[in-house]
């Protein structure tokens, strides 16, 4: 595939998934969180009663839609592919992190851009701050950061989180009443949109991502590597086409104060995705990225997601993670402890490899 063709398709999906992302909110989502990875995953996570925050607790079908989206097209394409064994522990690790990164924020990098487009100047902070820690990712790949190749896996491993994906939305349509879910009024829980609509936006995303290579740290990434802009073409069409989108609706608030699900935090939105950012080039992909890449048959994104889901979880039961009022103490402190454990992770993987080379 040519470069030209390749950014006209990461544009045609971009501009889509901006679309979608709009319809989700008119249909039903919390406004500026049309399809948020991290809130989405968070949520899941209380559906299943892994936390308690009776605000936050629904299984997101646009999750599920994702994965088996990723998975469905991946398979018809001949490009399922079972691999794994890239440190996989350590993956689960940075999942984590990267997941209360994004709930001190509140949002990943894709509503990020969502929450731009919205009017929220907030994003803005929380985008240089996941550019600087997208930099910061790249230098350490300079530097010979690793976490190792992967290898050929079974395929009863690689189809293990599509499975759970299918066993959860049989959960959701047939067994509701084993699963927790917000009551009307408590919060963002509460407001989604139809099952079928979410589960079908989430398929139709998932194959999209799965075909363009779509990802929010990837595009930033190449730029400063490469000095390609290829993948930076999908993040700039969702942005633009769901600004065009909530001018239309009306969803369109330009300002610092009053956003949806949002905080003023100055300092802790813009280390929140520095966060994000450094946590996603280790993984080799934003959170939106580790979905897709699981549902192809990666082990190792599944750990990663599996990481996440642990991370949604523990950052409400922990008191990480941040509200409309701002981060909280312990919030500010699990960042801190995130970027040590982040670049011990480096420090000693480059030492590792440095040693390698001169064998």
């Amino acid at each position: 595939m040519t470069i030209a063709k390749e950014k006209k398709n990461l544009l045609g999906a971009g501009a889509l998934i901006g679309i979608i992302a709009c319809l989700l909110v008119i249909w039903g989502n919390p406004k500026n969180m049309g399809f948020c990875i991290a809130c989405f995953i968070r949520d899941i996570a209380g559906a299943l009663k892994l936390h308690q925050s009776g605000a936050v607790q629904y299984l997101r079908p646009e999750i599920l839609g994702l994965v088996l989206g990723s998975f469905i097209i991946s398979l018809f394409k001949g490009e399922f592919s079972p691999r794994g064994g890239s440190s996989p522990l350590l993956r689960f690790c940075i999942g984590f992190l990267v997941m209360v990164g994004a709930l001190v924020f509140l949002g990943c990098p894709l509503r990020m851009v969502l929450r731009l487009s919205g009017g929220d100047l907030n994003a803005i902070v929380g985008l240089l701050g996941f550019v600087a820690g997208v930099f910061g990712g790249c230098l350490l790949l300079n530097r010979g950061f690793s976490l190792g190749r992967s290898y050929r896996q079974s395929k009863i491993e690689a189809l293990g989180m599509p499975t759970i994906q299918i066993v959860l939305l049989v959960m959701l349509l047939a067994f509701p009443a084993l699963l927790a879910f917000s009551k009307a009024g408590a919060g963002p829980g509460a407001l989604h949109a139809p099952l079928i609509l979410s589960l079908l936006a989430g398929l139709v995303v998932g194959a999209l991502a799965q075909r363009t290579r779509l990802c929010m740290a990837g595009g930033i990434r190449d730029m400063f590597l490469f000095k390609d802009s290829t993948l930076i073409m999908g993040p700039l069409a969702i942005f633009f086409f769901a600004l065009i989108g909530n001018l239309i609706t009306g969803d369109f608030h330009f300002g610092f104060t009053g956003q949806s699900v949002a905080h003023t935090a100055h300092l802790w939105n813009f280390l929140g995705m520095t966060l994000v950012g450094l946590g996603s080039v280790m993984l080799g992909g934003c959170p939106l990225r580790q979905l897709i890449l699981a549902g192809e048959g990666n082990t190792d994104s599944a750990m990663a997601t599996l990481g996440m889901l642990l991370g949604g979880a523990l950052a409400h039961n922990l008191g990480l993670a941040s509200s409309g009022k701002g981060p909280t103490t312990n919030g500010k402190v699990a960042v801190i402890l995130g970027f040590v454990f982040l670049l011990g992770i480096a420090w000693i993987q480059i030492a590792k490899q440095k040693r390698e080379d001169k064998q």
